[in-house]
């Protein structure tokens, strides 16, 4: 059996009882240990009874002594990894879906292509081979039931509409540029906005024309323009002339003008504010033909793909996505 002194080397709080007893009118000895020591079985009753104290009820202090105050089982070893450096688990890369692979391949495929303008027959081949398969995977397939996702402004990115090529064609003038094809949409007010940015050292201005739509059918719309609108244009303060354009094949050095554009910067700087503050002109479309149809064959949260009714086909790119980025 483990004697007392034993049992104090357990690491845990240990219980102190102290007992106060009077003063005993008897002695209690102890007798050594031997089998012809033992008392008899009236003697052994005899020096424990409880009558020989005159105060039968012992009175007990417990006292607790603290051990560790955070653990009673003493303090938690932390375990440590060989060679004591914590290891953190990072979990693996979530893998693109098959629908981001493809977007992304699209988007790659229209760079520098001039929204379709530029476009080789072979890109061309490509471009629609992966409109194809995303319009096989639209994970939208009734559009006119998710107008929210209709909501906000995109970006012309290509194209096949042989109508748009005379005005895609102008940035290949000297000194204008188109710098943006857009298409604005409203699905509360059922409002469309299509309006085309030019920009050239000079100034920018725009022109839009203003429409409303209605649901023909899960994917289609019917659209009606009402009225056109010329931009203001706003001027630069500051001009930036390039050292030479290349017009009809040919070089022209701009290098003489340059003293003349320096002499009048100061005027067209407060020519531009006076300008710029005049309101737009805007003019109504009352012509019948001024309607078309428009089909949504893929849409989500940044990504476009529509058919005209003259079989064209239209990508849009939600303004502020990364695949607007090249």
């Amino acid at each position: 059996m483990a004697s007392i002194s034993s049992l104090n080397q357990i690491p845990c709080r240990t219980l102190q009882i102290t007992s106060q007893y009077s003063k005993p009118t008897s002695k209690i000895s102890t007798l050594p240990i031997s089998s012809t020591n033992f008392p008899s079985k009236t003697e052994q009753h005899r020096s424990i009874s409880v009558k020989e104290f005159t105060n039968p009820k012992p009175k007990f202090t417990a006292q607790a002594t603290n051990y560790d105050k955070e653990d009673e089982w003493g303090p938690e070893v932390e375990q440590i990894r060989p060679g004591g450096v914590a290891v953190v688990e990072e979990e693996p890369p979530k893998e693109p879906s098959e629908i981001e692979l493809l977007k992304k391949q699209l988007a790659d495929s229209l760079y520098g292509t001039n929204r379709g303008l530029s476009a080789s027959s072979e890109t061309r081949a490509e471009i629609v081979e992966l409109i194809t398969q995303l319009e096989s995977k639209n994970p939208n397939p009734a559009p006119t039931e998710a107008l929210t996702l209709l909501n906000g402004k995109w970006i012309l990115a290509y194209t096949s509409f042989s109508g748009l090529f005379p005005l895609l064609s102008k940035g290949n003038l000297p000194l204008v540029r188109v710098e943006e094809i857009s298409q604005t949409i409203d699905s509360e007010s059922f409002t469309v906005q299509n309006s085309v940015v030019f920009a050239g050292p000079l100034a920018t201005t725009s022109i839009s024309t203003n429409a409303k739509f209605e649901v023909r059918s899960p994917k289609r719309v019917q659209i009606k323009f009402e009225e056109g609108i010329i931009g203001t244009p706003q001027l630069t303060d500051s001009i930036v002339l390039p050292e030479n354009v290349e017009f009809l094949g040919q070089k022209i050095d701009l290098s003489p003008f340059k003293g003349l554009i320096t002499s009048v910067q100061d005027t067209a700087s407060s020519v531009a504010k006076s300008i710029s503050s005049q309101p737009p002109i805007k003019f109504p479309i009352t012509n019948n033909n001024a309607q078309s149809w428009l089909l949504t064959t893929y849409l989500d949260d940044e990504l476009r793909i529509s058919r005209g009714d003259a079989g064209s086909v239209f990508v849009l790119i939600k303004e502020g996505s990364p695949l607007l980025k090249p």
